[in-house]
């Protein structure tokens, strides 16, 4: 994955995914704040399972970037640490609605997710599970 725009201290060390169900967009935006991302197309099947890429991400120490809830499940059932997941809940996943607050959240929680979490992003705020689920539980 390449590392681009400005190198902001805030995003090294993160890594990123960017599930199918979000733009490619959001590859440029999360680069353009220091972030290490690439879009789920530029890496394997657009087709592939949830599961092959939460395998994939753990394998690679990368977080997966969603708007789809059924990651957190998959983590909740199989009680993994591993790998961290930012999920976005709102119905408007536009770069221009959302990205402030999801870079925010990134930044804000950037240790929990180099360490295991489940970042949930709701309107202007974010929650944090620390993985494996069932552990302690963190708001912002």
């Amino acid at each position: 994955m390449a590392r681009g725009g400005n190198g902001s201290a805030a995003g090294r060390g993160v890594k990123l995914v960017v599930d199918m169900n979000l733009a490619p967009e959001w590859v440029l935006l999360l680069r353009e704040h220091g972030f290490d991302a690439a879009h789920w197309s530029e890496i394997g099947d657009p087709r592939a399972p949830d599961a092959e890429i939460m395998q994939w991400a753990r394998d690679n120490q990368a977080v997966v970037f969603t708007h789809d809830l059924d990651f957190g499940i998959l983590l909740a059932h199989t009680k993994a640490g591993r790998p961290s997941v930012i999920q976005v809940r709102v119905q408007n996943v536009a770069l221009v609605s959302l990205g402030s607050t999801v870079v925010a959240a990134l930044k804000g929680h950037r240790e929990a997710l180099e360490t295991g979490a489940l970042v949930t992003v709701d309107a202007g705020r974010s929650r944090v599970r620390i993985l494996p689920i069932g552990s302690t539980d963190k708001s912002a």
